[in-house]
């Protein structure tokens, strides 16, 4: 098969290699489409961090040049011999996060934080490539959910926009405030607004807010040129319970921290680069949370994440307008990621295209 293996920094190459073998509990997919994001994009650009290429994984078995790619979607070719309920044309969405199902975190339900998790496309081939292996049990099936092919492959994203919505304990006569509107902080706008309807997304990039506006934001604002987020906020009469960093920036951080009234609680879904001060004397009498959402719960919230999709009125392509082909992955999906000039929210690769295709996102009884 045809895949896009990393061999380590700026070192992503095109390869013929081996089809996959499929476990007794695997299915093996066809792969449709696979989505790239900042994780992705980070390992490109100065990795490897997580992929195993020096060292056997402990979990994964791996070591090695590995395939990159935790999003996808893909049609069942095979079913190991003791999976159920999959069969060979069955078109699935994998969650990608693989855990133990025996560990301490597993028995109460938090399986993202499982002792022996390990992830498809960060420590064991993933879907940039035509042909994956993933467990049955991370699978859902698409076809109840009314989506195309291309419209599931947003499902790993959107679940975690759900994780960590769920994460800030928010209800619906909550306020909430998002900074940063790109990748997960889109998919979390519109997790968010299908608990309130009072959200404000704050970002730099007037498309995005655009796009948030679209996703059910009541108010968007455009950060920079000497504006008081905060004045902002109150302005729109809405003090917020939650605020959500999304940016993995300095300055969204210290923004979202800016707009913690006392009693507020800010969930953390961007990662930081290095490592910021806190005052935590505020936090204290304050009496302010701090939450740290990792990944998502398989079980619980990837099927949130497909009925959401389902749930939008039109398409999903102004979130993923295109879908890539290898030969364009580097240049036009992660090289401008990494660059921070990506104009797309969500980019996706098609392993199977021989050029760059429209993305079909409505909803497949449209």
């Amino acid at each position: 098969m045809r895949a896009a293996v990393f061999h380590g920094k700026d070192d992503i190459r095109l390869e013929d290699v081996p089809d996959p073998t499929c476990g007794p509990d695997e299915v093996l997919l066809a792969v449709h489409a696979t989505g790239i994001c900042g994780t992705d994009a980070h390992e490109f650009a100065s990795g490897p961090h997580m992929p195993p290429l020096h060292d056997r994984h402990p979990f994964s078995g791996h070591r090695g040049p590995m395939i990159l790619g935790h999003e996808l979607t893909g049609v069942v070719r095979e079913a190991g011999a003791r999976v159920r309920g999959f069969a060979s044309g069955d078109l699935v969405v994998t969650g990608a996060g693989i855990s133990c199902g025996e560990c301490g975190q597993c028995r109460r339900g938090r399986t993202n934080l499982c002792t022996r998790y390990y992830t498809i496309g960060l420590h064991r081939d993933g879907g940039l490539a035509q042909l994956c292996a993933v467990p049955a049990a991370t699978c859902l099936h698409v076809a109840p959910y009314g989506l195309t092919a291309d419209a599931a492959t947003l499902a790993q994203p959107m679940s975690i926009a759900v994780h960590s919505m769920r994460r800030g304990r928010l209800q619906p006569d909550e306020h909430a405030v998002i900074v940063g509107a790109g990748g997960i902080g889109a998919f979390l706008t519109y997790a968010v607004t299908s608990v309130t309807d009072r959200v404000a997304v704050l970002d730099i990039d007037e498309e995005r807010l655009r796009i948030a506006t679209n996703l059910r934001a009541a108010h968007a604002l455009r950060l920079g040129d000497g504006i008081d987020p905060a004045a902002a906020v109150a302005d729109w009469a809405l003090e917020p319970d939650v605020v959500y960093e999304v940016s993995g920036t300095r300055a969204g951080l210290e923004t979202a921290l800016s707009l913690l009234p006392p009693g507020g609680r800010l969930v953390l879904v961007g990662l930081q680069g290095e490592f910021v001060p806190m005052d935590l004397r505020r936090i204290a009498l304050a009496e302010l949370e701090v939450i740290g959402p990792s990944a998502h719960v398989c079980g619980a919230d990837l099927p949130t994440a497909l009925q959401l999709l389902a749930a939008r009125d039109g398409s999903w392509d102004d979130v993923a307008p295109i879908a890539l082909s290898l030969d364009d992955l580097v240049e036009e999906g992660l090289r401008p990621l990494a660059e921070r000039r990506s104009t797309r929210i969500k980019t996706i690769v098609d392993p199977w295209a021989p050029t760059t295709r429209p993305t079909q996102m409505r909803h497949a009884d449209a």
